[in-house]
């Protein structure tokens, strides 16, 4: 259940929901989830060494031993399947995730890097967790947010990208006592900051009037850091507190993990108040608002456009599959590197340049 108080000077927090297994969002975003799988061991082959039993595989979302296999039959992920009408960003916190599109784009990812896909007119694409550890656990952790495109941009052509972590932006802050507040800016600009990275071109977040701000914030115990006022009118903002044991928004105290919707024109004082780390996430923009009509992975503005994704999905397969599985797994080497659409040369972090 939700609970709203009145904004004011002293009251930041426009409405507070609990954490579940897919969390709250507002226009312009779509849907955020939060994915943290304590994967055991590899088997050799990318699966999990012991047995499945138990789950219902095709489906398993049921979090047994702290793990699901979600569409996965043998190696943990998401098989191929389509998307139209927005875009995914997908912020890896832990572990590796193999991604093929039907662009013919490939992906090995992780430790901190984010994938950025704009489906526009239709792709395929599969998010696979291969278990690479056959001697210790695979922990995998990771934000999966679907970002709407305005009406003038659902039906553009698909567009795929990579930010290397080492090539994010970050703010260091350390307050008057030494505390530490670290800040990663995915999107949007951040005073302090270096540049953040361009988003994909027909992204909302590439327009001036959409103010996307997409940060995550970790903070010392103790730490104070002044979250600055959005520079767009209009523009909201949701402020995810997962991890940490106190922490406050201005004046007041925020009493469990949350997600809060918190006045976005004003500068806010936030301070770590517990004894171990906060961690947020912050997703921020203003509302695209236009009609949203949503079948499945299909986004689009009326549901005559929701029949029409449907039959030019069963008609043109959005391209076609140009891998032979479903699941394609980009072998046993941890390596993290991009292919993008019709290149043969890989792309690696170490390679990647401010």
């Amino acid at each position: 259940m939700s609970s709203a108080v009145p904004a004011s000077a002293t009251h930041p927090v426009l409405q507070a929901q609990p954490l579940g297994p897919l969390w709250p969002t507002m226009d312009p975003f779509l849907f955020c989830a939060h994915h943290d799988d304590a994967y055991p061991a590899g088997d050799g082959a990318f699966a999990p060494a012991v047995s499945l039993e138990g789950r219902q595989i095709g489906s398993d979302f049921s979090r047994k031993d702290g793990w699901s296999m979600y569409h996965g039959d043998t190696v943990p992920g998401f098989p191929g399947h389509p998307h139209r009408g927005f875009e995914t960003v997908t912020l890896v916190r832990k572990g590796l995730i193999d991604h093929a599109d039907s662009l013919g784009a490939a992906a090995r990812f992780g430790g901190g890097d984010v994938q950025w896909v704009t489906a526009g007119k239709g792709i395929q694409h599969s998010e696979m967790f291969p278990l690479l550890n056959a001697t210790e656990p695979n922990p995998l952790e990771l934000f999966q947010i679907w970002l709407n495109l305005p009406a003038r941009n659902k039906m553009v052509e698909p567009h795929f990208t990579m930010l290397w972590n080492e090539r994010i932006p970050r703010l260091e802050h350390r307050d008057a006592n030494g505390h530490l507040t670290t800040v990663t800016v995915v999107a949007g600009a951040l005073p302090g900051a270096a540049a953040p990275l361009s988003p994909p071109p027909e992204s909302w977040a590439s327009q001036p009037e959409g103010d996307v701000a997409i940060w995550t914030l970790r903070m010392a115990p103790g730490a104070r850091w002044t979250l600055p006022a959005a520079a767009g009118q209009g523009t909201r903002r949701m402020l995810y507190y997962f991890v940490g044991n106190g922490f406050t928004v201005g004046p007041q105290a925020i009493p469990g993990h949350a997600a809060l919707e918190i006045v976005a024109g004003q500068s806010w004082e936030l301070v770590n108040t517990g004894t171990s780390e906060v961690e947020c996430l912050l997703l921020q923009g203003r509302p695209i608002g236009e009609p949203v009509a949503q079948y499945g992975p299909f986004v689009m503005n009326t549901q005559q456009e929701i029949m029409q994704a449907m039959q030019d999905y069963r008609r043109t397969q959005f391209g076609g599959w140009p891998w032979a599985e479903s699941d394609p797994v980009h072998g046993p080497e941890a390596r993290r590197f991009a292919r993008y659409p019709g290149q043969t040369q890989d792309e690696v972090p170490e390679a990647s340049g401010r």
